[in-house]
């Protein structure tokens, strides 16, 4: 049997507001499969944000389990989580997060210079990042900085980034959020061409015309899952081919 990506059993994380404790995630479990292309959704204030945070290795449970290919990453140290972070998992943000001052390849291989596993020479590392350049579309543009690009190329410079280190999960959190309907079929296009790929995605969202694009959603609400199932009638996206140049 394969081993699952991600494997959570009985998280809880709650907060301490003063005297008020908000159990932001209420003893929740789930398991991924590696190449599965999950959504999670639900309201603001659902935990579908908290579960990111934990599942990315931004914060850890106050109990309960959370193993990520065979590792058990609940109690480790903020050096431990930081690590697996940038090795493991590829991130992609709603508002791009990349650095204004740097060109498109600069900030894709950003991640590069922090894996302690990549151990790869100046010209390899650049070799790297430009062939993830070019599996998103965007070769032409990789000097360009985020001034020089759209909403669109600066997502997919994200994405791209998100993949240089090989990661175990992609981790999406509302990447079409700062996105126009069109540019927005256009990235999912990308995410799904990834999965198909065999590239593991799990998706943050509010927009169940967004979630339509994976293979499975999971809604949450007040702190715990209200439903799990595969999506019946599933969008595919088709990703145009922008000509050089394109502003898309």
């Amino acid at each position: 049997m394969t081993q699952p990506v991600i494997e959570i059993e009985n998280l809880t994380r709650v907060y301490q507001m003063g005297d008020t404790e908000l159990r932001a995630l209420d003893g929740i479990s789930l398991t991924v499969a590696p190449g599965e292309f999950v959504a999670v959704m639900g309201p603001s204030g659902s935990g579908k944000s908290t579960l990111m945070n934990i599942v990315g290795c931004l914060d850890r449970p106050t109990s309960g389990r959370y193993v990520l290919e065979g590792v058990d990453v609940s109690g480790l140290d903020r050096d431990a989580r930081a690590s697996i972070r940038n090795d493991k998992i590829g991130f992609v943000f709603q508002s791009f997060n990349l650095l204004s001052r740097t060109n498109a390849l600069e900030n894709v291989e950003l991640p590069l210079l922090y894996s302690k596993k990549s151990k790869i020479t100046e010209e390899e590392a650049r070799a790297q990042a430009m062939k993830c350049l070019e599996r998103v579309g965007l070769g032409p543009r990789w000097d360009h900085t985020s001034a020089q690009l759209s909403g669109g190329q600066q997502q997919r410079v994200a994405i791209a980034r998100s993949l240089v280190n090989n990661p175990a999960i992609l981790l999406a959190d509302e990447p079409t959020g700062n996105l126009d309907s069109k540019t927005s079929v256009e990235v999912m296009a990308i995410f799904q061409e990834l999965n198909e790929e065999g590239k593991t995605v799990v998706l943050i969202t509010h927009e169940p015309d967004i979630s339509d694009h994976a293979k499975r959603v999971v809604t949450f609400r007040d702190g715990k899952i209200l439903s799990d199932v595969p999506v019946t009638k599933r969008r595919i996206a088709a990703r145009p081919v922008p000509a050089e140049g394109a502003a898309s």
